[in-house]
């Protein structure tokens, strides 16, 4: 594929992260700016509704289409692999769930009481159709390392519900139905301009029915369904119980709450998008175990680093995105933030096992981490409320994250400091006491934790603009 693995891997990472820096900038920072907009034009009861679609999309996608857009990727980077039969048998499984969703919804619509009710049911069969066909081009895209036409369709995505947003809510007012109308424009619009910048029409017009291809790809995709599905628990299951135990409104807090940990999830996705093509491409190399284990260390160093940056100014950040009551959701956000560090390194574990073909692992720890997750929300949730909820999520983040340190050490072992790594978060953990329990001198202990984190990281700091100056073979 052109990419000289032995010398030019390192390059090859931070390139493709270069591209994907561009990507998730505009478009995360971008949509993150409109949230003063969002809690200034809906109520936390609409945001709440709004959140528990987006979370259960987030199950529905991949597990009614069989992952097919994580096999489009896997298979893509595959030497020599026929992109045109991939698009052909993605879109295949695509539309059974698309299908199967609308024939549900449709019934819904039918027998659910209350005009209301049934308006949700149809709006999530759209909502469903746009967001499944967008994230498959998405991934395949990728899988063919068609890297700028993804970011293209990423941006045009970005752009296009900012606008579709700025008619509806500020224009027509119409609420949530105007967010959920954005949504399902962007996620069309782009899937379609991917589409064609890829040459959709004459890749499916080359495609062949290729039945082993077929059955390999269901089979990696079937093989992912536990995962996915426990990563989907641990993503969302939190918002289920906020809502059913608590309400609407309390949801809406809880979701605007994961707003700030979405800025350190820009940074995780960047890395992860890159770093699943250059796992998938290099795990047969010689030297695959130093070359991971220096990713791992660096990884892990940024996203403590950043977390701790975060929580240190999580009042500053509320105060400017969080508008009217939507600010008290700010307590909530540094639990959140931490699991976000051991979701990122669960991904980056995960990224190994699956270059291996190996799901059922991921999916043995990710199925724990699941467990834990569903045990704890019931019971912190009754005893703390909203706040339970997010220390449930980072207890079980943690919990897969260790369950999946064990389980790739069959593959590889990975040569970590991991003294030093359970220091730092150790000291999350009190600077994140200190912030939420408004400790005496609550900032100035925060941001002496955060000095202390940042000395225990610098070489590691060094090394990642070393790697991005392009200075590493």
């Amino acid at each position: 594929m052109g990419v000289n693995m032995k010398k030019g891997k390192y390059q090859y990472l931070f390139g493709n992260m270069a591209l994907f820096t561009v990507s998730n900038f505009v478009s995360k920072i971008l949509v993150m700016l409109l949230v003063p907009f969002y809690t200034n034009v809906l109520t936390t009861s609409e945001y709440g509704i709004a959140d528990v679609m987006q979370a259960t999309l987030l199950l529905l996608v991949p597990l009614l289409s069989l992952n097919m857009g994580e096999a489009a990727l896997r298979f893509g980077l595959e030497e020599g692999e026929n992109h045109a039969n991939i698009l052909k048998t993605g879109f295949k499984y695509v539309g059974l769930g698309i299908l199967g969703v609308s024939a549900v919804c449709c019934f819904l619509a039918f027998v659910l009481p209350g005009r209301e009710l049934k308006s949700y049911a149809a709006l999530f069969a759209v909502l469903f159709f746009c967001d499944s066909v967008y994230e498959f081009m998405l991934l395949f895209c990728q899988g063919a390392e068609k890297v700028k036409v993804m970011i293209t369709g990423s941006v045009s995505c970005t752009l296009l519900v900012i606008l579709s947003n700025l008619f509806f809510l500020l224009v027509l007012k119409i609420g949530l139905y105007g967010y959920l109308a954005a949504q399902m424009i962007s996620f069309l619009g782009a899937a379609m301009l991917m589409f064609v910048l890829m040459g959709g029409f004459s890749l499916l017009k080359e495609g062949r029915r290729d039945p082993a291809l077929e059955k390999e790809m269901t089979h990696y995709g079937k093989s992912m369904l536990l995962y996915s599905t426990s990563s989907w628990v641990n993503n969302a299951i939190d918002r289920y119980f906020v809502l059913a135990m608590l309400g609407t409104a309390v949801n809406g807090l809880y979701g605007v709450a994961y707003k700030i940990p979405a800025i350190l999830t820009v940074f995780q996705r960047i890395f992860a998008q890159a770093w699943q093509m250059s796992a998938a491409k290099n795990y047969r190399e010689e030297d695959s175990v130093s070359y991971f284990s220096n990713m791992y260390i660096m990884y892990n160093a940024v996203m403590v680093t950043g977390c701790s940056f975060l929580i240190l100014t999580v009042r500053i950040i509320a105060k400017l995105m969080f508008a009217k009551e939507f600010f008290a959701a700010w307590s909530l956000v540094p639990p959140l933030l931490i699991s976000v560090i051991f979701g990122a390194l669960t991904g980056f574990l995960g990224s190994i096992c699956l270059a291996y073909k190996d799901a059922k692992s991921m999916g043995w720890a990710t199925g724990i981490g699941a467990c834990v997750n569903i045990v704890l929300n019931a019971v912190l949730i009754s005893c703390f409320g909203a706040f339970g909820a997010a220390i449930a999520t980072m207890i079980s983040y943690f919990t897969m994250y260790a369950a999946s340190f064990f389980k790739v050490r069959k593959h590889v072992k990975l040569q970590v400091h991991y003294r030093k790594d359970y220091l730092a978060y150790l000291l999350l953990i009190v600077q994140m006491s200190v912030m939420v329990f408004r400790a005496p001198l609550d900032l100035i202990w925060a941001g002496l934790l955060f000095m202390f984190i940042l000395t225990i990281y610098g070489k590691e700091a060094a090394e990642l603009v070393k790697g991005f100056m392009g200075k590493r073979n």
